[in-house]
């Protein structure tokens, strides 16, 4: 079945109340027009797992403006005001995580794993509530596994199957979000025939992806 859809049909498959996984470090990598259908649609009560939430003007930052989410997972929020302001407000529940944490929860949700062991946040307030777990004699916390119900990811090159090449750093977040949800939507910013990406430079397997929509330069 061809996975090419139009936007519309694309965010159709988001809809009020889902838990959303968006790709990008502070809108590097984001899926930026497809951000800026569901600010358009109004999609609302969302669950967000991100990086950040990137700046009032761009990226998940949009949607952030525009209220669409009723609960924020991600490492940090400095460079947005209104998540912030949100937070204080409890207009939005935000939850702060380590960076390589949260990224490692992600992974976890792909691969099928229970959880991670960190020692990362053992003694301070990120352990309250956490089971923790000793190993060789020293103190873990165990971290659950983190999926979605669609992800929406950004890659610079993709062939008609799904097979993903990407640029520089715009990679981050969107390999590990690719395997960690029910649905797949990749914003492509060039769709090209299928053998046009050399073998070694797909990244990621087009069999993670369900849906692509061409993004443009």
């Amino acid at each position: 079945m061809p996975k090419i859809v139009n936007m519309e049909e694309a965010i159709s498959h988001v809809q009020d109340g889902m838990t959303v996984m968006v790709g990008g470090f502070l809108g590097s990598g984001s899926p930026h027009k497809i951000i800026d259908a569901l600010v358009e649609k109004g999609v609302k009560d969302l669950t967000l797992i991100c990086n950040d939430t990137a700046f009032v003007d761009a990226g998940v930052g949009k949607m952030i403006v525009t209220k669409q989410f009723k609960k924020v997972i991600v490492s940090h929020i400095g460079t947005n005001k209104e998540t912030g302001r949100q937070m204080n407000e409890k207009e939005t529940e935000v939850v702060l995580v380590p960076q390589g944490t949260l990224a490692e929860q992600v992974r976890a949700g792909g691969a099928g794993l229970g959880g991670i062991l960190t020692p990362t946040g053992v003694g301070t307030l990120v352990e309250e509530g956490k089971q923790k777990i000793e190993v060789g004699g020293k103190t873990y916390l165990l971290e659950l596994p983190l999926r979605a119900d669609v992800a929406l990811i950004f890659g610079n090159k993709v062939d008609k199957k799904g097979n993903i090449y990407f640029e520089g750093a715009s990679r981050n977040f969107n390999t590990l979000m690719a395997m960690a949800a029910d649905t797949v939507i990749i914003e492509a910013e060039e769709i090209v025939e299928v053998g046009s990406i050399a073998p070694q430079d797909v990244v990621t397997p087009g069999i993670f992806i369900d849906y692509i929509v061409g993004g443009g330069k």
